[in-house]
Formats: C-alpha cells, structure tokens, sequence
C-alpha cells in the first residue's frame, strides 16, 4: 500500500491590503519532500501522524511539499500554481496511489480561484483516480464547498477554538483513511448549510456543550465523524457560511437526516456565541480594577490570523494616554522599525516610528524615544506542538510599557510570545495580545481576567454590514431568517 500526502494552506482575508506572494510562504513554513520537521504545523498535522502509522503499519509513505502562509489577503495566482503544481508533479511521479491525505486550509483564495482547495482536490482526483482515496484535514475557518465535496471521500475539520484539538483530528483522519483503504469503513459524506456566518469560541457557551454533543456522537451507530464548520467571514466568495459535515460509514440517509438535525441546532446558537466587545478605555479601566495581575486584554479585530497587518496602535495609544506603564503588548508588525532597532542593538535609545503603516483604522504611528531591551533573530512562539515563526523581532520599553515588535506576522498564541523576547508576562499588570481566541488555552491559566476589545474596523467582522460581491445566497445576519421560504 502507497500513501501520498502533502501541505498546502492559506487562509484568504480577501478584504485586506495584504497580498500574499510565495515568499510569505517561505517565511511562514515551507518544507519540501522529506524536509518536514517531527512536530506539526497548524495544517500539517496528517503528514507527522501517517509517518507514525507508517513506522507502525509498514505501509509505504511518500511525503511531498508542505507549505504554510500566515493568514493575509488573496494569494498571488503565480505563487499558488507553482506550489499547487509542485504537489501534483510529486504525486504524478509516485503513481498509483492507495491513498491521497492532504493538510489543507479551506480558506485559500488566490487570483482567478476563489476555492483553491476545491481545485486542488479536483486535480488530485484526477490524477490519482476514482478508486484511490481522498482525505484532507481543515480548519473549521473555512468555507466547505460542493466542488471540495465531489472530490473528496473524506474530510475532517477541527473541533475546538482555539485549534488545540488540531493534531488529533489528523490523528483521528489517518485512523480513518487506513481504515477506508483496507476496506473495514466505506465513508460517505453528508453537508447541511446552516445558512449563516458568526464566530464560535469553543471555550463559551452555548458552543462548547455544542460541540461536545458532537463528539460524543463520532464512532457510534454509524457516525464515524462530523464537523462543525464555522465558515470565514473575512472571504468574499460565492459558498460562504457555516455547515454541518456527517461522515458515515455508508449510511447516506442517516447522515443527512444528522446533518440536517444538527445544522438546525447549531443555527440557534447564532447571536449567542461571542464574548461582551469593549472599547480600549473601557477595557484599561476594568483591567487596573482587578486584584492581581495579570490581566489579559485581547485586541480582537486587529489579529494577524485574521489576516490583517497587525499592527495597530490604538490600544498601546490608549495605555500611554492613561499613564499605564505596568503592560506588555504583543506584538506590532513593523519590519522596518525592528531593522532600526536591531541596527542600534540591545541597550540603545533611539528616536522610532513605529505602527500603523497599513491602514488608516490602525490608528496612528507611534512617536517616542525607545529602550531597545531585547534582540532576538528568528523568533518563535509555541501554538501546542507547533512552533510558530515570530522573524527577526525586538523588544522595546515606550513609555514604561514592553511592545514586541516583529518582522513575521503572527498572533500571539503562547505564553512565550512575551517570554523569548525577555518580557515576565507573569509579572505584569496588563499583557496586551492581538488574536481573536487563539490566545485563550496558554494564557488563561495564568489570567486574573481576560478582557475583549473592539478597537476598530482592520478586519471585516460585522456580516450585516459587509460589502460581499460573490456571495449566492441568503444567509444570517443579512437575513434574520434564511429558510423563510422552505
């Protein structure tokens, strides 16, 4: 038995000024054949397991490229048929195949395709054939479409928000394609549109009894796996929105009629999901209130995985302004001042401009005499088992307050985004982070509270109001109600 796998993964703000070139791809993560490290990237994790299953199993395993870009706007079209074709080529040379698994996004537009997973899928399928086996892990962030459906037997999305649960879906997505491939499983695959498009924490309520009411049905009476995908607000393309995936083991009717049952429940948790938004001042205010330290104010909408610049400055502005000096913030985007900075080294004060370069919602540019304190080439930050690139960063005092600046756009995921460039989060009144929930499993252990922000309109979070070109159909919150007419 031969199995093939690869990486390919982006996720596509296609309302943001960000374009995103091959060269975003290298910085971010590209291992080609062979080269893939033993820990898991966010969209790799099929590649690592199989490898263990392969060692266990003794099947034969071909590993081709893998390839990451942190989230941006629309992928340049060059860049993407290279390492698309790159893909095919290898598969093409190892043919036939028992199995394709690919780590996948489902969020990935370039120019002139608005569902590159979709043709990724379609192409693979007709290079491997009909008989081979298809499957791919995704992030729930992601717009399931009819054409990824056709050309697929298989697909398994994460369950959690934050991701932690990322490498023992492609676990559990392994298990299952072997399974397929020998025979003992035939998988069939039921969607249910739930006609609307929200954010989903899955550390809230109602979600979270939501989705442990999914798992609690996988591998019962037939159900060998459902998904719960939230669709990607910020993805201006004709099948966005949230929907329901029910994989059998060949029982299509009891899988649509699941779909369809639980695609009806998770509609009602719209509205409902989100934590309260607050204003900077609100937030800073609430914050120096609460006994002990550390507080943890999340800058919602100015988060990199979301695929903006990162680098606002409205809520550091808003720290100065009320003369906090006991915060740390991570991180800004600005390669240019981490150059400036890093050419004067650790212990310099200079005169810096830093932030908001991108857009006009971020605010504006930071003014000061700076401390550089700390200088770290090839930063990192941990994401559960993955390591995440932070590029060449610095640490500087403004005013009192420790500001990460960083040359590779990232949220801030652990703990150690502040710890590798020298600040003692646990030591601070106020840690600043920019992520939407990412954030959550590493820094809410050691949290006295953790506060959300609303500081402005960098990335597209309101559906109602958002200017989408390519979207087909009714769906929540432009309508109140979509099946209106069924």
């Amino acid at each position: 038995m031969r199995i093939f796998t690869a990486s390919l993964a982006a996720e596509s703000n296609t309302f943001s000024p960000l374009p995103v070139s091959i060269q975003d791809f290298y910085d971010s993560f590209y291992a080609p054949p062979g080269k893939h490290p033993e820990t898991p990237t966010l969209c790799s994790g099929p590649m690592v397991a199989l490898r263990k299953r392969a060692c266990q199993d003794g099947f034969e395993l071909v590993e081709g490229t893998a390839a990451w870009a942190e989230p941006g706007g629309v992928v340049n079209r060059q860049a993407y048929e290279h390492l698309r074709d790159e893909i095919l080529t290898q598969l093409d040379k190892v043919l036939p195949v028992q199995g394709v698994v690919l780590g996948l996004h489902g969020a990935m537009v370039a120019q002139g395709y608005d569902d590159c997973e979709g043709d990724l899928l379609q192409r693979v399928r007709e290079l491997a054939g009909a008989e081979a086996l298809i499957s791919a892990e995704l992030d729930p962030h992601s717009n399931l479409t009819k054409l990824m459906l056709e050309n697929s037997d298989l697909l398994i999305h994460f369950k959690e928000f934050p991701h932690s649960d990322f490498y023992e879906q492609a676990e559990r997505l392994v298990d299952l394609s072997l399974k397929a491939i020998n025979g003992q499983i035939k998988p069939v695959q039921s969607v249910f549109d739930c006609r609307m498009i929200d954010v989903f924490p899955t550390t809230r309520e109602p979600t979270r009894s939501f989705v442990d009411r999914l798992k609690s049905l996988e591998g019962k009476d037939k159900v060998l796996s459902i998904s719960f995908v939230h669709g990607f607000l910020a993805g201006d393309v004709p099948e966005l929105g949230s929907k329901i995936l029910v994989v059998t083991d060949d029982d299509q009717v009891k899988g649509e009629a699941l779909a369809a049952k639980l695609g009806k429940e998770a509609f009602a948790l719209r509205g409902r999901s989100q934590p309260e938004y607050l204003t900077p001042h609100q937030a800073i205010e609430k914050a120096l209130n609460v006994s002990g330290k550390p507080v943890v104010i999340a800058d919602v909408w100015d988060n990199p995985g979301g695929g903006v610049a990162g680098d606002s400055t409205i809520i550091l502005s808003t720290l100065m302004e009320m003369g906090v000096k006991d915060a740390a913030l991570a991180t800004i985007w600005d390669p240019i001042a981490v150059r400036l900075c890093m050419a004067a080294g650790e212990g310099a004060r200079l005169k810096l401009r830093f932030g908001a370069k991108v857009c006009p919602e971020a605010g504006d540019p930071i003014d000061r005499d700076v401390l550089v304190k700390k200088v770290q080439r090839n930063a990192t930050q941990s994401f559960g088992e993955s390591v995440v690139p932070l590029g060449d960063s610095v640490m500087v005092d403004c005013d009192g307050i420790e500001v990460i600046l960083n040359t590779v756009r990232s949220q801030a995921f652990g703990v150690d985004a502040f710890s590798n460039l020298g600040v003692v989060p646990e030591q601070k009144k106020i840690l600043v982070v920019k992520s939407t929930n990412h954030f959550y499993a590493a820094f809410r252990p050691i949290a006295k509270e953790i506060f959300y922000v609303n500081s402005g309109d960098m990335y597209p979070h309101n559906a109602a109001r958002t200017k989408y070109r390519k979207l087909r159909r009714d769906i929540w919150p432009r309508v109140q109600n979509p099946f209106k007419d069924d």
